[in-house]
């Protein structure tokens, strides 16, 4: 496989640089720098949802007791497998969240700047029937708050087909993409000779080295939801990152 490439190198105008993420509910700062590394970013959820143990409907703040898990309840419209997408809130939970928050970090450095624009997406996704358009919602607000002007693409409005490698290069090239940044653990089972065919290159995302930053309650957690980061460190979050300043 193609050895792993630095998110913040210099990059050709001609290049289109695209992710291909399924959803997660406000997930760490190592998915938005993926998220603010490329050109476009595919939300990926016309597949099938795990069981057990995923991200997509759950995420750890950190709290005064140790890590808590924040868990949207989903239910499944007949009771089947069914694709992410599919998933839907028969539950209220909104408040129950927003209120854990609060008890996190009230007394984090920047609450008061940054907390009632969290606020306002927690009243503003009230209106959501479906996970994924819940976590599209967190998505998209929060890339942008960080400062990423990222074009988000759903999987599910474009035509390429095929299954595991094959959609994903499939949609590389209905998206017009010379690079296909990916999360590590896809080393495990991408087949990147079927790009290297088409002439799209694959890079890895590089996890390591993340420097730490000032958090409440304990020892340093790096694995925490994103709002962690921006409740204690505000506006000089994108520091505490790897994604570029600037994809020009």
């Amino acid at each position: 496989m193609p050895a792993s490439t630095a998110v913040r190198n210099p990059r050709r105008v001609s290049d289109k640089r695209i992710a291909i993420l399924q959803s997660a509910y406000i997930p760490w700062k190592g998915y938005f720098d993926i998220i603010g590394s490329v050109d476009i970013f595919v939300v990926y959820d016309d597949v099938q949802y795990p069981q057990k143990g995923h991200w997509h409907n759950r995420n750890l703040i950190k709290t005064q007791h140790g890590p808590k898990w924040l868990t949207v309840p989903v239910s499944k419209a007949d009771g089947s497998f069914q694709n992410i997408d599919a998933l839907q809130l028969p539950l209220p939970f909104l408040d129950k969240h927003w209120q854990s928050i609060t008890n996190a970090y009230a007394r984090a450095p920047y609450y008061k700047t940054f907390g009632p624009k969290l606020e306002s997406l927690y009243k503003a996704a009230a209106t959501f029937t479906h996970l994924s358009d819940l976590n599209r919602h967190f998505l998209t607000a929060l890339a942008s708050h960080l400062g990423f002007d990222t074009q988000f693409v759903l999987s599910r409005e474009l035509t390429a087909g095929g299954a595991k490698t094959d959609r994903l290069l499939g949609i590389c090239r209905e998206l017009g993409a010379t690079r296909y940044l990916s999360g590590p653990a896809a080393k495990a089972y991408l087949e990147t000779d079927k790009f290297d065919a088409a002439n799209v290159q694959v890079e890895w995302m590089d996890y390591s080295g993340y420097p730490t930053y000032p958090q409440l309650h304990g020892s340093f957690d790096p694995g925490v939801s994103v709002i962690d980061l921006l409740f204690n460190t505000g506006d000089n979050a994108r520091d505490f990152m790897k994604a570029p300043l600037s994809r020009t």
